[in-house]
């Protein structure tokens, strides 16, 4: 029986990360400073379990593995192409980039990281490192990472609550101090660390950065996608629902929902609901789960249709 799952999320201790996401959306772990919850994920570094029903304690990569077409026809080869993040940020973390799919198949081995960023909350004056503001040559690019100068040509981008960034694979990147961010990412952890504030690990080291390889990948111009979601908000009554960003690997909706809302996930595709605010009541012909701010639900692809009572903010996620 094809029936949507709970997920139980792995934790990520790195050390620019703050209290948020115990303190907002009640995660419970031993780790502090709480930087990272991967909410759905198959990756090796932090798989997510299934939280409760009769697949209790299994990941979901095992159950996924198990039975490839829960992930729907449209699922390319090579397993679940997402990962899904609540990231809070109460420092700001490394100016990274990230390579395309094709450099990092041929080269890491792995897949490459086209992601997209929702702002579930920033504090006064937040800023999101999204590009450069002039184009660059690799000769001014790799002097500027040397003298200390690079983010003289970085683009800042002031957010708030709602903002969207959509980061192809190439483009530079930073999240600021004070963001707590909904991450929807492909499924891969394959940074190029260029600048890192002259940051220190635990043990007093420097922290490693990645010139070289991030040379190779750095689309040295200004972004290419505007910032903001990349539809209109379309009120329906029971809902609002805005398209935030598509691309091969993912499409993500932002769904407002007032009272509730019917969805069918097909053969085609796997939904997977990661609730931003609110509570939500999912019904399907089998049963109902219970959903809270901060939690994400794997909806197996032919699973039929289902319907989320709100109120509730939640993130979609299918192909």
């Amino acid at each position: 029986m094809r029936e949507p799952l709970k997920l139980a999320p792995a934790f990520k201790d790195y050390l620019w990360g703050g209290e948020r996401l115990r303190t907002v959306f009640g995660k419970k772990t031993d780790l502090s400073p709480l930087a990272e919850s991967w909410e759905l994920s198959v990756h090796r570094d932090g798989p997510c379990r299934i939280a409760e029903g009769r697949l209790a304690g299994r990941t979901l990569a095992e159950v996924l593995d198990a039975d490839p077409a829960l992930l729907g026809s449209a699922c390319p080869a090579g397993g679940l192409p997402i990962l899904i993040k609540l990231i809070d940020a109460k420092q700001q973390l490394s100016v990274q980039v990230h390579p395309t799919e094709d450099y990092a198949m041929r080269v890491e081995h792995e897949h490459g990281k086209t992601e997209m960023w929702y702002v579930i909350d920033a504090a006064p004056g937040a800023e999101l490192l999204y590009g450069f503001r002039h184009p660059l040559s690799e000769q001014t690019f790799r002097a500027h990472i040397a003298d200390g100068t690079l983010l003289d040509d970085i683009n800042a981008v002031k957010v708030k609550k709602g903002d969207v960034l959509f980061i192809e694979a190439g483009t530079l990147h930073g999240i600021g101090a004070g963001c707590l961010i909904a991450e929807i990412q492909q499924n891969s952890t394959s940074p190029s660390r260029i600048f890192d504030y002259t940051r220190r690990d635990k043990n007093g080291a420097l922290r490693p950065l990645h010139i070289d390889k991030a040379a190779a990948v750095t689309r040295l111009a200004p972004p290419v996608r505007p910032v903001g979601p990349l539809g209109p908000r379309v009120d329906r009554g029971a809902y609002a629902e805005t398209v935030l960003g598509v691309c091969d690997y993912f499409s993500t909706t932002l769904l407002e929902i007032r009272t509730s809302l019917a969805l069918c996930a097909d053969s085609r595709s796997y939904h997977a609901i990661l609730l931003t605010a609110g509570s939500a009541k999912l019904r399907w012909a089998g049963g109902a789960l219970d959903i809270a701010a901060g939690e994400c639900v794997f909806v197996p692809a032919g699973c039929g249709a289902y319907r989320l009572f709100g109120p509730c903010d939640a993130l979609l996620t299918t192909l």
